[in-house]
């Protein structure tokens, strides 16, 4: 056997065991145990980071970041995986920031000049571009959120609502962005009810040794929406209108274009919630004179309340 691929056994057989003696080397290897010791300061000095306990019971021990044995790429691997790193580069909070930038240069310098060059050509023609990018809100909990979903840990978080800051108790489920944001959905134990929570607004978290066991995933999560009791919407759009709903996914398949004579282009037509009229009520004003909210009654009164509001705010 090669020396090189000894030291790539070797560092799989590190990697699983975790903790070893030079003489469990020796014996697998079937070296002496002083070329076990210098095997193993040589894939110590390769990136495999080994901790030396001394004494009756000592050994080696990896610590906890263990470093995967090489692997090989061609070259639409290599750019498929940095450009996969670059499509975060938008998001200010990441949970393994320092992890994707490090890794991004270590893939980075080990490529061939040339694949360097098309890198850098391609980063200035090639972008991941998300509205509202710019935005610069910390989650800086995103690592904590994602060991408690892994380890079925209940956290507890100070959460910044509409009223007053909230003590809590979850159970996180998991992560996902969207727009900027990250967001975690989560049992709320007192409740026993799962919620959505914004991560930018947690504003302290503390690990607990309590666990709790649920039986839905993320992807469980994202299939769990269910109207508990429909009404129906009804709105007509202009043609800027169809293109701002068209943006939003939730609107996206619901809306019909037509072809009038007045200033309406197209129409929204669909159920949705009633605990939702108030999310519908923000989005809806916001697009001001381009949607015109035909049903549900509820929508036109909380649009036509809040535009009256502002429109006294303004006049003092």
């Amino acid at each position: 056997m090669s020396k090189t691929r000894l030291l790539f056994d070797l560092i799989m057989y590190v990697n699983k065991k975790r903790k070893f003696t030079a003489q469990d080397i020796a014996h697998e290897f079937n070296v002496s145990i002083r070329t076990a010791h210098r095997y193993l300061t040589e894939i110590s000095e390769l990136g495999v980071f080994l901790y030396t306990e001394r004494g009756r019971n000592g050994g080696y021990r990896v610590l906890k970041n263990r470093v995967l044995p090489p692997i090989s790429f061609d070259e639409n691997e290599a750019l498929a995986i940095f450009f996969a790193f670059q499509s975060l580069k938008y998001y200010k909070s990441l949970p393994f920031d320092t992890d994707i930038s490090s890794a991004s240069r270590k893939l980075y310098f080990s490529l061939p000049d040339d694949i360097k060059k098309k890198i850098d050509r391609l980063e200035s023609i090639l972008s991941f571009w998300y509205q509202d990018r710019d935005r610069d809100i910390p989650s800086p909990f995103l690592k904590d959120i994602i060991d408690a979903s892994l380890e079925n840990k209940i956290i507890k978080i100070t959460y910044y609502s509409k009223t007053k800051d909230k003590r809590k108790e979850v159970k996180p489920i998991g992560l996902y962005a969207d727009n900027g944001f990250w967001y975690m959905p989560a049992l709320e134990v007192k409740d026993n009810k799962v919620k959505l929570f914004r991560v930018d607004r947690i504003l302290s978290l503390e690990n607990t040794q309590s666990t709790h066991e649920l039986t839905m995933d993320l992807k469980d999560w994202f299939k769990s929406y269910k109207i508990k009791t429909p009404i129906r919407l009804y709105v007509k759009l202009t043609r800027e209108g169809i293109r701002q709903c068209k943006s939003n996914l939730w609107l996206e398949n619901s809306i019909t274009i037509t072809e009038n004579d007045d200033k309406y282009d197209g129409y929204i037509e669909t159920e949705i919630d009633i605990n939702e009229i108030k999310y519908i009520t923000n989005y809806f004003l916001q697009l001001g004179a381009d949607v015109k909210v035909i049903e549900p009654k509820e929508i036109i009164d909380n649009i036509k309340r809040q535009a009256y509001n502002l429109l006294t705010h303004y006049q003092d």
